[in-house]
């Protein structure tokens, strides 16, 4: 790799790290070009020769950001067997990633479906509706996996199954992170091991 092509790349890393820190601090609609310029001590035009429009910029800073869920919340998990253990495991992991305060812990898929939930339709809330679908079919594939194991009841319903963990966890980023409450944490966790509990087989070791 020349000098010249690392150098862009760096920037184009710098570009993505400086839209990623914004985005959590203030919601992935107020992305700007000039205040990244800005912050980077760049011209707008050479961002925009780097990223495109930006929309392309959002598309970028969210896939950043799946990169880093994934490799956070669902990665470490298949080194469990599969089914509950590997579900249970995510869900802890993205408690814990959720309840965690700092600059950079936010949702911006949970934080882009409240600011565009009442607007219409766009690429920006497409892309978003697209995240938030690939994180639900993740989980709804680990859910099938213990069902088939026999894990959980037979008569399980794996969309609605999913519907439950999910509104478990934008309840906990609404309390743990806009409340303030330090007991959200516990609160989830007893949530969820009580609604598993109405799940599982009666086979399945408690």
């Amino acid at each position: 790799m020349d000098t010249l092509t690392a150098k862009s790349e760096a920037t184009y890393a710098a570009i993505i790290e400086t839209a990623l820190d914004m985005a959590l601090a203030d919601g992935i609609g107020k992305l700007s070009l000039g205040e990244i310029a800005k912050r980077l001590e760049l011209s707008k035009s050479g961002v925009f020769s780097r990223v495109g429009s930006l929309e392309a910029l959002q598309s970028a800073v969210l896939d950043e950001y799946d990169r880093r869920f994934a490799a956070e919340v669902f990665m470490p998990s298949l080194k469990l067997p599969p089914g509950l253990p590997r579900l249970m495991a995510q869900v802890n992991q993205w408690l814990q990633r959720s309840c965690t305060l700092g600059p950079r812990t936010g949702c911006l898929y949970t934080a882009g479906a409240f600011e565009y939930d009442d607007l219409g339709d766009s690429p920006l809330r497409e892309r978003l509706q697209q995240g938030i679908g690939r994180w639900r079919a993740s989980l709804r594939r680990t859910v099938l996996q213990a069902l088939e194991l026999g894990q959980l009841r037979p008569d399980t319903d794996p969309e609605q199954l999913v519907f439950e963990i999910y509104c478990l966890i934008v309840g906990l980023l609404h309390d743990a992170r806009f409340m303030r409450d330090p007991s959200s944490v516990k609160r989830m966790q007893i949530a969820f091991n009580r609604l598993i509990s109405t799940y599982k087989s009666f086979t399945y070791p408690a």
